[in-house]
C-alpha cells in the first residue's frame, strides 16, 4: 500500500520540476548567449588589433649605452715620477694625467744636442778646406808657369850650348812635377766641393733629427689628457711603477656622446633606416622612457667582426639568427647620466608615428 501511495507523487513530482525549467527568465539565457558569441568576438577582434599594429615597430633588450671610451698610454717607458688624478675626476682636454721621470730623456737630449754642435763644426771645416783648395790650385798654376818659364830658357841655352842636358831635364822634371801638385790640388778642391752637399748639410740633418726625436720623448713624460671626459681605472697607477710605451694606463670616458649599441634581430632590421624615430628604457630609471632616432644600421652582423668568425663550410651547418648592430642616438643630452655599459631596451618605429 505505501509503495503504490507513493508512486503517483514521484509521477507528478517530474512535470513540477519542468514547469519550474520552463518559468526561469528569458533575460538569463539571452545573456548567456551573448556571452558565448562576444568572449571569442573581443579575443578576435584584439589579436587582429595586435596583429595589425605590432609590425610598427620592433623592440630588443640585447642593448646597451656605449661611450667614447680613450685608453690613455705613456708614450715613452720610464718610471711614474708623479700622478695627478684618480677614478671619478673630470679633466679638460690638456690636463695632465700623470708625470713619466724626466731625467734620462734631459740627458739623451742634451747628447743629441752635442751631436749637432760636432756636426755643424765639421761642416764648418769641410767648408774651409773648400776655400783652402781653391787657394792651393791658385799655387800651383803659379808653381806650373815658373817651372815652364824656367824650362823655356833651358831648352834655349841648351840650343846654344850655353847649358848641359842634365840642366835641362831638371827643369823638364820639375814642370811635370808642378803640373802633377796641380793636378792633386784640383782633386782635392772637388772633393772638398763634392763633401758639402747644397742646402743643408745631410750630417746636420741627421743630427737636428735626432735633436727633434729627444726633445720630443722628453715632452711626452708629461701625458696629458686627450679630450674631456671623466678619468677610469686610475687608482691602480702608482707612483714608482714602470710605464711601458704603447700600454694602456687608465681610461677616459666621453660622458657627453653617450648612444645605444642595439642589435637587433636580422629580420627586423630591413625596414630600418637613419632617422626613424626610437625610445629607449634604461634599466637603471626604471618607468622613464627617453626620446631617441636611429643613427646608423651596421654594415655587418656581429658574429662577421667577432675574433673568430663562424665558419658555415661543412656538412653541420645550422641556421641561427644574426644579430645585427643599430646605433640609437638620443634627441639631446638624456635627463638622467648614460653609464657606459647599462642595460636598456630599445624600440624603434618604422612610421614614425609610437606613441611616448
Amino acid at each position: 500500500m505505501n509503495k503504490m501511495a507513493t508512486e503517483p507523487m514521484t509521477a507528478t513530482a517530474a512535470p513540477a520540476k519542468a514547469r519550474r525549467k520552463i518559468k526561469l527568465p528569458a533575460g538569463k539565457g539571452a545573456l548567456r548567449t551573448i556571452l558565448m558569441y562576444i568572449v571569442p568576438a573581443l579575443l578576435i577582434i584584439g589579436g587582429a588589433y595586435y596583429w595589425m599594429t605590432s609590425g610598427g615597430s620592433v623592440g630588443t633588450d640585447d642593448a646597451q649605452v656605449k661611450q667614447d671610451i680613450v685608453s690613455v698610454s705613456a708614450q715613452v717607458t720610464g718610471p711614474v715620477q708623479q700622478v695627478y688624478v684618480r677614478d671619478g675626476a673630470h679633466v679638460k682636454k690638456g690636463d695632465i694625467l700623470f708625470r713619466i721621470d724626466p731625467a734620462p730623456f734631459q740627458v739623451a737630449l742634451e747628447n743629441a744636442q752635442a751631436q749637432l754642435a760636432n756636426a755643424e763644426l765639421q761642416t764648418t771645416q769641410l767648408k774651409t778646406q773648400a776655400a783652402g783648395t781653391g787657394a792651393d790650385i791658385t799655387g800651383s798654376e803659379a808653381n806650373l808657369r815658373i817651372k815652364q818659364n824656367a824650362l823655356g830658357r833651358q831648352q834655349a841655352l841648351l840650343k846654344q850650348g850655353f847649358t848641359t842636358k842634365a840642366d835641362y831635364e831638371d827643369a823638364l822634371n820639375e814642370v811635370k812635377t808642378a803640373e802633377q801638385q796641380l793636378e792633386d790640388a784640383k782633386a782635392r778642391a772637388a772633393n772638398a766641393r763634392a763633401a758639402i752637399a747644397p742646402g743643408q748639410q745631410p750630417q746636420i740633418a741627421q743630427a737636428q733629427a735626432a735633436v727633434d726625436k729627444a726633445r720630443l720623448d722628453l715632452s711626452r713624460t708629461t701625458v696629458r689628457a686627450p679630450m674631456d671626459g671623466t678619468v677610469e681605472n686610475a687608482d691602480s697607477l702608482q707612483v714608482g711603477q714602470m710605464a711601458p710605451e704603447g700600454l694602456g694606463l687608465l681610461s677616459i670616458v666621453h660622458s657627453s656622446t653617450a648612444w645605444v649599441e642595439a642589435n637587433f634581430k636580422e629580420k627586423d632590421v630591413g625596414r630600418m633606416v637613419p632617422g626613424q624615430r626610437a625610445t629607449i628604457e634604461v634599466d637603471a630609471y626604471p618607468g622613464q622612457k627617453f626620446e631617441a632616432h636611429v643613427q646608423s644600421v651596421g654594415a655587418g652582423t656581429g658574429s662577421e667582426f667577432s675574433l673568430l668568425p663562424a665558419q658555415n663550410a661543412n656538412g653541420n651547418w645550422v641556421k641561427v639568427t644574426q644579430r645585427v648592430p643599430v646605433r640609437i642616438a638620443f634627441n639631446g643630452t638624456p635627463s638622467k647620466p648614460m653609464i657606459a655599459g647599462l642595460s636598456v631596451t630599445a624600440k624603434v618605429y618604422f612610421d614614425n608615428s609610437g606613441k611616448k
